[in-house]
């Protein structure tokens, strides 16, 4: 392949040749690696499964110790009252959110290779897992409208099969357990069930290396998900704030029809709910406004939750809110571990396309804050372990009575910022939650469910705060910004999962839509230069007489190569195939005249040799040169495409040159016989630059001018 400089200068290059790729040989190969079996294999593998054993041996202990103590107490502080709190969201109990949050830090302190990762209880987690019990509990037949919760029991009373007296009295039978489970038992078999099977699929993904999933996952699509559930969530949250008993809404418009209800039964609110609503939200908010503002100043994050949580639980236990006023309590929290329970294998056929999202939000938020928290400490974190470190968060704690989890943004953030080093802070604030577990929980009985609802209400203000910046967004990209407000509000108003469906597939029509309908350029020469660039955006460039030279900014591929004819001939202001068609009804209504003329004169008819000049009208140049420097690739349809354009332009008198193609692309043309036999014309189609290109049609311009005079 030749191309010309300005000063005509040739160059000549020669491609490397590859070795040709056989799948045969590869799959034999990475089969025979991976079959293989040694001491210092089985020691690397069990290394990459369990890092701790890479990095704790090493473990600086007068440089990390003390951050570490005071970012895991710190977090595990706040994971008290949260994890109490997201059980609203899920339907559960509260005791259940404390195991989530104490097994969850434990093995991701073991399987985990980020060291700043907080993970446990996440409200949008959460709320999934409550829409999916909420279901099944109504299918089963349960009254969505008992709001009570188990108010005097101890672990024994706990286990499946429990006849304590405080627990629902709709029972229903379950062919799964062959025995009778209360509503709270049903409602955590269904959350266990959900949960191992999120974990499962997060383990294939991780076995069959299918991380590239969450690529289609961007980043406005997910900041709109989590906007969209966070209206969801404060909705949801909204009957506790108000004291008001409705039951939660199952199915499309879940948002709509739950303010419906709750304006339905406005006269039934708790007025002392409300008045400890709005103290604890003034409360709340005001800290963390004060602390958002003085966080320089601040070594540790102000344990805002946990006081509240306190005072309100003082205040109620002594004011015997609950008996005066009917307001409603968490009920008694029971100390200790419940005995391990095999997930429901029938629940899980009834929750496998449901644990699909789960799985696939939980490992991206996962995968995507440890990326960024390594970023910036300067070390790196690896997405197939991060994969397999939050599958088994889910799969282990499953036998446990814990739900999904995934790592949490702020509390990641409140370990950042308190001198967090290492996951032995997760040890830590998994021992706050054991001693809560152990000795401080049924000190909770008396704590309002308004206080919980408030709480999980001002944790969404980051989420809440991304409406600021939607003007700013709109100007910054609008595409980004349309598809955060489309992922939004199908989450908020037609159903969190559907929210995410509806995200992804927004966001794949968008990327399609750009290769579609693609930005294209006429160029225009940077004077004394040989640069080109778009005539539109820039001033002063000059045009080459008789050359148009063509930029088109995507792939070319089945689903956009009408456009780029139509962007051709509309730039060009010619379309070759109506050239010819004009140009022959020409030739024949000129070979008419001609032999019309020739009998009215008594001549002889004419032999179709009367020489005709059929110049189109306007038409002011003779050479189309194509760059291809922002085409990626061909596929079939676009290489039938230029092979079409070179014919059709060549009937009609007019050349078309390629310039800056990349080798997939020059691949392509060869492989699809753009080029003559034995490629003997690749010298005079092909350029390495548009300038050689124009030059070389400016050269052969003046060759044909030369040899007509």
């Amino acid at each position: 392949m030749e191309g010309s400089t300005q000063e005509n200068v040739s160059y000549l290059l020669e491609r490397r040749a590859h070795k040709q790729w056989n799948p045969k040989e590869v799959l034999k190969g990475k089969l025979s690696k991976s079959c293989s079996c040694s001491v210092q294999k089985l020691k690397n593998s069990f290394i990459g499964f369990f890092p701790v054993v890479r990095w704790l041996p090493k473990y600086k202990l007068k440089e990390h110790v003390w951050g570490d103590i005071m970012s895991g107490l710190i977090v595990g502080i706040i994971l008290v009252p949260q994890a109490i709190a997201y059980c609203l969201l899920a339907g559960l109990q509260p005791i259940n959110g404390l195991y989530t949050s104490f097994f969850a830090n434990i093995i991701y302190f073991f399987m985990g290779t980020s060291r700043h990762v907080s993970v446990g209880i996440f409200s949008l987690m959460s709320l999934m897992v409550g829409q999916v019990v909420d279901r099944e509990l109504q299918l089963a037949g349960f009254d969505m409208s008992d709001d009570s919760q188990v108010v005097a029991m101890g672990p024994e009373d706990l286990r499946y099969g429990s006849n304590t007296a405080n627990i629902t009295k709709l029972n229903s039978t379950l062919g799964a357990f062959n025995m009778e489970c209360g509503k709270d038992c049903y409602a955590m078999s269904v959350a266990a069930a959900l949960t191992f099977i999120a974990g499962v699929y997060q383990v294939l993904m991780a076995v069959f290396r299918l991380g590239f999933v969450s690529v289609y996952l961007s980043g406005p699509m997910l900041d709109g998900f989590a906007t969209g559930a966070s209206l969801t969530i404060l909705t949801v949250q909204v009957k506790y704030l108000l004291g008001i008993k409705i039951p939660r809404t199952q199915g499309f418009g879940t948002l709509l029809i739950t303010w419906i209800n709750i304006f339905k039964n406005i006269q039934n609110t708790n007025s002392c709910d409300v008045i400890t609503s709005v103290i604890c939200i003034a409360v709340l908010v005001a800290a963390k406004e004060l602390g958002d503002r003085y966080k320089d100043r601040l070594k540790i994050p102000f344990p805002t939750e946990l006081v509240v949580v306190v005072t309100a639980t003082l205040v109620s236990h002594f004011a015997d809110l609950n008996g005066v006023y009917g307001s409603s309590i968490s009920g008694a929290i029971p100390t200790g571990f419940i005995q391990p329970q095999v997930p429901s294998l029938g629940m899980m056929p009834r929750v496998a396309l449901d644990a699909i999202p789960l799985a696939v939000i939980s490992f991206a938020f996962t995968v995507s804050l440890a990326e960024m928290f390594a970023k910036k400490h300067g070390y790196t974190v690896r997405p197939n372990q991060e994969m397999l470190a939050i599958g088994f968060c889910n799969i282990i704690p499953s036998f446990f009575h814990c739900f999904t989890t995934s790592a949490a943004l702020a509390k990641t953030l409140v370990k950042d910022s308190t001198g967090c080093q290492t996951q032995v802070s997760s040890l830590i604030s998994a021992f706050v939650v054991l001693l809560v577990l152990l000795f401080f929980a049924p000190l909770f009985h008396s704590l309002q469910k308004c206080v919980l609802a408030c709480i999980i209400i001002v944790s969404l203000r980051g989420a809440l705060h991304k409406f600021r910046s939607v003007p700013g967004q709109w100007q910054i990209n609008k595409v980004d910004t349309l598809i955060w407000i489309v992922t939004m509000l199908s989450s908020a108003l037609i159903s969190t999962e559907m929210g995410l469906l509806v995200g992804v597939v927004f966001s794949i029509l968008c990327v399609v839509a750009r290769t579609q309908l693609p930005h294209v350029a006429v160029l225009g020469q940077i004077q004394d230069s040989v640069f080109y660039e778009d005539s539109k955006e820039y001033k002063n460039l000059s045009t080459v007489p008789k050359v148009k030279i063509f930029r088109f900014q995507a792939p070319l591929y089945y689903a956009n190569k009408d456009f780029f004819l139509r962007s051709l001939y509309k730039t060009s202001g010619l379309d070759p195939v109506l050239e010819e068609a004009r140009r022959k009804k020409a030739e024949k209504k000129a070979k008419a005249k001609a032999a019309k003329q020739a009998k009215e004169n008594g001549q002889e008819k004419s032999n179709g040799d009367t020489p005709l000049i059929l110049t189109p009208a306007g038409l002011d140049f003779h050479t189309i040169i194509l760059d291809c420097s922002s085409i990626q690739f061909l596929d079939t349809a676009g290489l039938v495409t230029l092979k079409g354009i070179l014919k059709d332009y060549k009937q009609i008198g007019i050349s078309i040159l390629l310039a800056c193609c990349n080798t997939s692309v020059i691949d392509s043309l060869k492989q699809g016989s753009y080029f003559e036999t034995d490629e003997k014309d690749i010298s005079t189609l092909l350029f390495y630059t548009v300038h050689s290109a124009v030059q070389f049609a400016v050269s052969r311009e003046v060759a044909i001018s030369d040899s007509v005079v």
